[in-house]
């Protein structure tokens, strides 16, 4: 650890003269002296990097697995060369030399994962095997606990491309990264993981390029099938739901024509226990607040001329909103693929290809919810950073919460890909495709919501405590239930109708691209010369109740609340049990009310339609006063004009990339250099309007209504152009160690969804919680210059050890702040004063400098069958978070965490056996909670340490056909999130583990 310190400080204390070195500037570490010329030594194989990387007779060439080399002899001699004691491996074994190879003798910095046999990819979800290289950890969805997104060096999200067959991949979410769980593993030929740029296939992305390669026929010419049938069971969902697959190829016409086509069909089912507090914003307390005042009245007040007990002059965090519920989840997802290829002699190859992919995942959830407002706190103790641990609220509303969530995400790609030899020398490809993804097609309702509850004369004196960090224990209540009774917690008698939301997000992406490349290959001299261009469009529109008020038709909990309006008691024939809250999160302390109710929203809303349309007749129970107008008895969505928003994007790129090889003494030398660059003209335009009134409902005195005026478009237009060199030297020591440096100057787009020129305002808004937020049509793209030293020693076959130092100078960064601001001088009817909003905004900021190093080892003991993959990856910042400083708020180094994976296996005469074991410390996630209201900007979101074991196995009971087995999740990790100080609980999620068994024939 002392040696591994001191080095990275050495390195680290370099950082300032590196930044300040252009990546072309590299090449002057090639002396004038230096010969390149052709290089001696052993032929290594040539592995492409990317699928588009090769020329027209290289993809007509078949992957034989029987040039996989020797497990048998432990020499180190090149890979790929042969031995007179070869024997030949496939499997798990065989599937790591080919991602040593590529590693190897790859010019940049590049990581890969391969197929261990057509229809046999190493994890059933393409994340989890990512997660296993060095530098890459992952995010998982906490509701599904799948792995949903990755983090390449401390760079999530945005800052990674993913392609596929190195191409942009649309994805109707809003933003420029996928969700990994919507891509099918089965099928797929093998992964690339670019931590250093490749310019003729992009420079966008300051993180990694992940090229994730799907089979074609002439990969494996002739007749090929494989199919694939396994069970998998959640241990609470406690069913078994299923997964089937299946993969056809053939050439025919003397092999000249080829077809494949494959199609999956995977469904997983998962039972969520989450406690959740939806945010902590930062406000200031008055003293009569505190535990141990002795005012007699306390009326909290920000007038200076206040007597001091009830001026609000403490700084403090209080949790907005507290919960548990239980979410069921069913995630299915259907993909398809279908590709044709034509090649007529060796020179010419033709591709073309559709990919499928619909997933649609129903979320059912039933909790309950309490609301805090800073001002009604009391007998509040505040910690020593200020959190509120304990207080008292009088009058606390409960609510009892129901959901039916849907989310359909569909996405369709067709290309076309031709490449010509036209001489020995030169090659000539293009490639063009049109894709287009949607969220949420058709009629789909996206988010089916209830609350039901009790409030005003049967609100409680709810008691609040934090007994420890949020990685130990939830926050506990007491005294709950109607008028503090927690025998009557859940009494329907008592129990009446509170606010009705539905919810749907409809986006779309039309992503069109081309892309041609010209390749002259002569000697050890290769150079390419190419350009390419996309036109994307992405529109975003949102339709709800809250536009029309339609949410609070029956808001105010009816007779037993002592408010005007609102149901009570609801028909018995809504309820369908319970679930109970006891030992809901194992392992985790904190005192939860006994259960939540099981009812279905879409029940519930068909009832209060029923009873008649209140524009007609008397409706006893509907909100006359709460400015719920034209509300006819139907619950319907309406569009929000804010949410509006259209964003066309064109990029115009220009590459010229070489390749060298010489030697320098008797040491080989390959070098490459390239340069690309990027035009981008940016069109955007949304939908504007102002508040004009603010009324506050006399149903349910937390909710707020606000009047607009008429919509307005808005358009905005941008361009920005930018140079991106980058340089790639490998240096062979000797013929089992080799150096690396790379130099590069990289970029990440902002999210198009940030591009909104509009500020919005929405209409469903919560008393002291005014918000809205607005987007910057203007923002320029963050900008990276990144370096890299690296040795790689692999000292015997199959096995190696590295050591990557990496430093990345970024600026441009994209800061998401909130700044409290008055909005056209509504008035807030709470206050008396103007309205003052929560509004966040993104503008560019500073730069900061990311620096760590990666240690890798990966290490095959003989023709034993056993052996290890090892890495760790060790990250920091000169821009970290420091939560104790207030005004900060907006910016820093997001993602950034220590990770480290293990995986042992064994893997001989057709068995195979795998643990893995994946670690990742305490990371900043983003900034922003759910609720998001606090005086001191976007409170932060941490996501803390997660470690957790997986299981697979498998078993070839013939040469073609084989079981396996996969336990997910053995040791039950949880995922846990935290704002500003450890103790500030956001999400505790327990997604359990998974179990799955299936079988493969392929023929």
């Amino acid at each position: 650890m002392v040696a591994r310190t001191a080095f990275v400080a050495a390195f680290v204390s370099r950082r300032t003269l590196m930044a300040g070195v252009s990546p072309l500037m590299a090449l002057a570490m090639v002396s004038p002296g230096t010969a390149f010329a052709q290089t001696s030594g052993a032929v290594r194989p040539d592995v492409p990097v990317q699928a588009n990387t090769t020329t027209a007779q290289q993809a007509g060439t078949p992957q034989d697995q029987s040039t996989a080399p020797s497990e048998a002899d432990n020499s180190p001699s090149p890979a790929g060369e042969a031995t007179t004691a070869d024997i030949i491996v496939t499997g798990l074994r065989s599937s790591l030399q080919r991602n040593l190879d590529i590693k190897r003798t790859a010019t940049g910095v590049v990581d890969a994962i391969s197929a261990e046999d057509i229809g046999k990819f190493p994890d059933s979800n393409v994340a989890a095997s990512l997660q296993r290289l060095p530098g890459v950890s992952i995010q998982r969805s906490g509701a599904r606990g799948e792995p949903t997104g990755i983090t390449v060096r401390g760079f999530g999200g945005d800052f990674n491309t993913t392609l596929y067959d190195g191409r942009r991949i649309s994805t109707a979410t809003g933003g420029r990264q996928i969700d990994f769980s919507t891509v099918g593993s089965d099928f797929i030929g093998g992964i690339s993981v670019l931590k250093t740029p490749d310019v003729s296939l992009a420079s966008s992305s300051i993180g990694a390029t992940v090229d994730i390669q799907f089979p074609k026929p002439f990969d494996h010419p002739g007749f090929r099938a494989a199919v694939s049938a396994s069970g998998s069971l959640q241990d609470r969902a406690g069913h078994v739901v299923p997964t089937l697959g299946a993969l056809v190829s053939d050439t025919f016409a003397d092999d000249t024509l080829g077809i494949l086509s494959s199609f999956i069909y995977t469904r997983r089912d998962t039972d969520t226990n989450r406690v959740f507090v939806s945010g902590w914003p930062g406000g200031n307390f008055a003293p009569c607040q505190l535990q141990g005042s002795t005012a007699t009245v306390c009326r909290p007040t920000f007038d200076p001329n206040a007597d001091p007990s009830q001026r609000r002059t403490l700084t403090g965090w209080f949790p907005q909103q507290y919960g548990a519920e239980q979410q069921r989840t069913q995630d299915e997802r259907v993909d398809g693929r279908v590709a044709l290829q034509w090649h007529p002699s060796n020179d010419l190859m033709v591709t073309l290809d559709n990919n499928f992919s619909r997933q649609t995942i129903s979320t059912d959830v039933y909790g309950f919810g309490v609301w805090f407002s800073q001002d009604a706190l009391r007998n509040v103790k505040q910690d020593a950073n200020g959190t509120a641990v304990s207080f008292t609220q009088a009058g606390s509303p409960t609510d009892f919460t129901a959901a039916m969530n849907k989310q359909i995400l569909q996405t369709n790609q067709t290309g076309l890909n031709v490449k010509w030899d036209v001489t020995e020398k030169l090659t000539v490809e293009a490639d063009g495709a049109y894709a287009k993804s949607w969220l949420n097609p058709g009629n789909t309702i996206g988010s089916s919501n209830g609350d039901i509850g009790y409030g005003g004369a049967l609100g409680t004196n709810l008691g609040f405590n934090i007994t420890a960090d949020s990685n130990k224990a939830f926050p506990s209540i007491s005294n709950f239930g109607p008028a503090g009774n927690g025998g009557r917690w859940a009494d329907p008698a008592v129990i009446g109708s509170h606010v009705t939301v539905l919810q749907t997000q409809k986006n779309t992406d039309e992503l069109k691209q081309f892309r041609g490349v010209v390749t002259w290959k002569e000697d050890n001299i290769t150079l390419k010369a190419g350009g390419q261009y996309t036109d994307d469009t992405f529109n975003l529109l949102n339709r709800s109740t809250f536009t029309n008020n339609f949410w609070q038709a029956y808001a105010g909990y009816g007779a037993p609340s002592g408010q005007g309006s609102g149901v009570s008691p609801l028909p018995s024939s809504l309820y369908q049990g319970s679930i109970s809250l006891n030992n809901f999160i194992p392992g985790f302390g904190g005192t939860l009310p006994p259960s939540v109710l099981v009812y279905s929203p879409q029940a519930y809303q068909n009832y209060l339609t029923s009873l008649g349309n209140p524009q007609a007749q008397n409706v006893p129970g509907f909100n006359y006063n709460g400015g719920v107008n034209g509300f006819t008895g139907q619950f319907t969505e309406a569009v929000d004009p804010g949410s509006i928003l259209s964003v066309n994007e064109k990029t115009l790129s220009l590459f010229f990339s070489g390749k060298m090889e010489g030697q320098i003494g008797s040491m080989p030398l390959h070098a490459a250099f390239g340069v690309r660059t990027e035009n981008t003209r940016l069109r955007s335009i949304g939908q504007g309007r102002a508040p004009t009134v603010i009324t506050r409902s006399a149903a349910d005195p937390t909710l707020l209504s606000i009047a607009f005026t008429d919509v307005q478009p808005i358009s905005n237009r941008s361009s920005y152009t930018y140079v991106l060199p980058s340089v790639d030297l490998r240096l062979e020591v000797t013929d089992t160690l080799q150096l690396r440096f790379d130099a590069s100057r990289t970029l990440t787009r902002p999210g198009l969804s940030l591009l909104n020129p509009v500020v919005g305002i929405g209409n469903g808004q919560r008393v002291g919680a005014l918000s809205g937020s607005g987007g910057n049509p203007n923002l320029k793209p963050y900008l990276a210059s990144n370096f890299d030293v690296a040795a790689e020693w692999y000292y015997q076959r199959n096995s190696y050890i590295a050591v990557d130092l990496f430093l990345k100078n970024v600026s441009n960064f994209i800061v998401g702040g909130v700044t409290n601001q008055t909005v056209g001088g509504v008035i807030d009817p709470t206050t008396g004063n103007p309205a003052v909003f929560a509004i966040t905004a993104q503008v560019n900021g500073p730069d900061a400098t990311v620096r760590g190093v990666e240690i890798a080892w990966q290490q095959v003991f003989g023709d034993s069958g056993f052996g290890f993959q090892a890495n760790g990856t060790f990250v920091n910042t000169n821009k970290p978070y420091d939560p104790k400083i207030v005004g900060q708020s907006g910016f820093a180094v997001t993602g950034l965490a220590n990770s480290a994976n293990f995986v042992g296996f064994y893997d001989k005469n057709g068995f195979q056996f795998r643990t893995a074991l994946n670690w990742r410390d305490e990371y900043l996630a983003g900034f922003g909670q759910n609720q998001n209201t606090g005086s001191y900007g976007a409170e932060p979101t941490f996501v803390n340490q997660s470690f957790q074991v997986d299981l697979t196995s498998s078993y070839d009971v013939t040469k073609n056909f084989s079981i396996f087995g996969e336990a997910l999740n053995i040791n039950k990790n949880k995922q846990s999130t935290h704002g500003r100080f450890k103790n500030q609980l956001l999400d505790v999620f327990d997604y359990g583990r998974r179990f799955t068994l299936g079988a493969r024939y392929r023929f």
